[in-house]
């Protein structure tokens, strides 16, 4: 008869007992709503900086700059989550709502 070390064994009790761990694949409204309204908000502030940069609001073109570029650093997160959402809602592989920052 072979000795064996049970010290180092693993079986199902021992992956049952110690884990808390437990994934939601559930969709993080609160998250995904502010991805939205930044995008949102970043769309607004894209072509009204494009409006005001063209009709020259405010007597020159920097204004309009400002809020294209303001729109731009709105834009980019807000595209970049709600595209990671609208994935993981469609079941695309390698995306996930927990690829999603909570705030």
């Amino acid at each position: 008869m072979a000795y064996v070390d049970h010290a180092f064994s693993i079986s199902d009790e021992d992956l049952m007992i110690g884990t808390s761990y437990t994934v939601s694949n559930r969709p993080p409204v609160k998250e995904i709503s502010l991805a939205v309204s930044l995008l949102l908000f970043g769309i607004l502030g894209i072509v009204s900086g494009f409006f005001m940069a063209y009709n020259r609001v405010g007597g020159d073109r920097g204004h309009g700059i400002f809020f294209i570029v303001l729109g731009c650093l709105l834009f980019i997160p807000g595209f970049y989550y709600t595209r990671i959402a609208y994935y993981a809602y469609k079941g695309y592989k390698g995306f996930s709502f927990s690829n999603i920052p909570s705030v």
